[in-house]
């Protein structure tokens, strides 16, 4: 009875006993990856919507390292991975393949992956045209040829249908697997606390098992204060298919509590291997694996975090990170700005009702300064996607004048490019209008949420039209 049935929920809130809290490093709140909520709902035939592949509103964004460095942390903990190397150019790469993993001759065969911090590399595109963001490596020449193809291009996959920069690549030595499994870690909120999940199907899509074999997926509730024990390893060895007592399945449970020390000790969210590989010498080595960790740990995950590639991240959100601002950009023509995620919600819901398409999720928090004002609004403007921007607050203990202010510092440092609607009430919102009327710069003033997403669906959609056309268009006065 050790098949997956945990709940569903993508937030998982783990609870320590008072005295034992401060001895434990793991984060209280955790998101699971894709394929595991994926896994999850399979099991618990879960409404589509529950399980979607793309971040929830006000999620929290966990820190997700290359393959490269995930490797290298796994070595730190005694995990047993293949010789590696990473290359941020041509040359370097074919270096690595003839005089790094090779000594002499005859050569071995290597793997060069793309780093790109998406699943379904392999099945991948680049924009130039090249198929595949992983290849096997036979010979000389190989290395340098496609790291050629793939260094500065953007791989798109099914994760990232926009595409992804590739900045470096990870050459491998090639492993000869007896046999691939599947193995993760990561929180469950029906244990109230971490997960191991496992198969003895590896080396392919877990979610694709899962609706296959269910049967073949098995799991192991483990107790955060007691942690790991050995009962949990040897159960789950001789779930993935290993003879007891031999030496692949003795280096199996040594792997497991490493991976398990790894998990607590660096605060991560999610530690997914796929493949595990038997060798036919009897070595269990992970050959591939995904780490997340819990972004609220990076205090005292300082060395990690340091390693995090913003490259690989939306530019608009790494920018707002900045200034803590709560934004995620979506695809949509109206950029929104609003106080508070649930008004923010309610914002993009009535925009859609109204025949438009939110651009982004952005609340600015109830303590906002004027310089958070500012940046926020500097960042819709600056956004091509964004065609009309809607101001929505409701002022409580976010003032309606702060907000005036920031937005009117921004324009006259960057300009008004784009038409704006503002609804305001609430805490000094008659100050704010003054400030507004006296500011010099056109803006449409709603008198409440409805009307204001009429205007600003109204007046997007002018200005999407024009540019389908490419007709230029000017708003002189907002008059609607």
């Amino acid at each position: 009875n050790n098949q997956l049935h945990p709940s569903p929920a993508s937030a998982t809130q783990v609870h320590l006993k008072s005295n034992q809290a401060k001895s434990i490093s793991i984060s209280t709140i955790m998101i699971l990856s894709t394929s595991c909520r994926r896994l999850i709902a399979k099991h618990q035939r879960l409404p589509k919507q529950a399980v979607a592949a793309h971040p929830s509103v006000g999620a929290i964004r966990n820190l997700n390292l290359h393959e490269y460095l995930s490797m290298d942390l796994m070595k730190q903990h005694q995990i047993s991975t293949p010789a590696g190397y990473v290359a941020s150019s041509p040359d370097e790469a074919e270096n690595i393949f003839l005089h790094k993993l090779n000594s002499s001759e005859p050569l071995k065969d290597a793997v060069i992956k793309a780093q790109v911090l998406s699943g379904g590399r392999g099945l991948g595109t680049f924009k130039n045209g090249f198929q595949g963001g992983v290849h096997m490596v036979t010979k000389p020449g190989q290395a340098y040829h496609f790291a050629e193809e793939m260094l500065g291009q953007e791989l798109v996959t099914k994760q990232a249908p926009n595409g992804i920069i590739c900045n470096k690549v990870f050459l491998m030595e090639r492993m000869y697997m007896r046999r691939e499994m599947y193995l993760s870690i990561l929180m469950d909120r029906a244990s109230q606390g971490p997960l191991m999940v496992a198969s003895p199907r590896g080396g392919t899509s877990i979610e694709d098992v899962a609706k296959t074999n269910p049967e073949v997926i098995f799991t192991e509730p483990i107790d955060i204060i007691d942690g790991i024990q050995d009962e949990h390893c040897e159960r789950m060895a001789a779930n993935l298919g290993l003879e007891p007592n031999t030496e692949a399945y003795n280096k199996a449970i040594t792997l497991m509590k490493n991976l398990y020390a790894m998990f607590i000790g660096c605060d991560c969210t999610q530690v997914e291997v796929n493949p595990l590989a038997e060798t036919p010498d009897g070595d269990i080595v992970v050959c591939d694996a995904k780490v997340n960790f819990d972004s609220n740990a990076e205090y005292r995950q300082k060395e990690i975090f340091a390693k995090r590639d913003f490259t690989q991240e939306d530019a608009r959100e790494v920018e707002a990170s900045k200034y803590d601002l709560n934004y995620i950009g979506l695809d949509g023509n109206i950029g929104c700005m609003v106080n508070g995620a649930g008004l923010a919600m309610s914002t993009m819901d009535i925009i859609q009702l109204k025949g438009g398409s939110p651009a982004n999720f952005l609340d600015v928090g109830g303590g906002a300064t004027e310089t958070q004002v500012q940046k926020a609004f500097e960042i819709l403007n600056a956004d091509n996607n964004v065609q009309a921007i809607l101001v929505n607050i409701f002022g409580g203990i976010m003032r309606c004048d702060v907000i005036a202010n920031g937005i009117i510092n921004a324009a006259k440092e960057i300009g008004i490019r784009k038409p704006i609607v503002i609804r305001l009430q609430g805490t000094n919102v008659e100050e704010a209008k003054t400030l507004i009327d006296g500011c010099g710069f056109k803006m449409i003033l709603a008198e409440d949420l409805e009307d204001a997403a009429t205007k600003a669906v109204g007046v997007a959609e002018i200005a999407a039209q024009a540019s389908k056309i490419q007709v230029g268009v000017k708003f002189e006065g907002f008059q609607l």
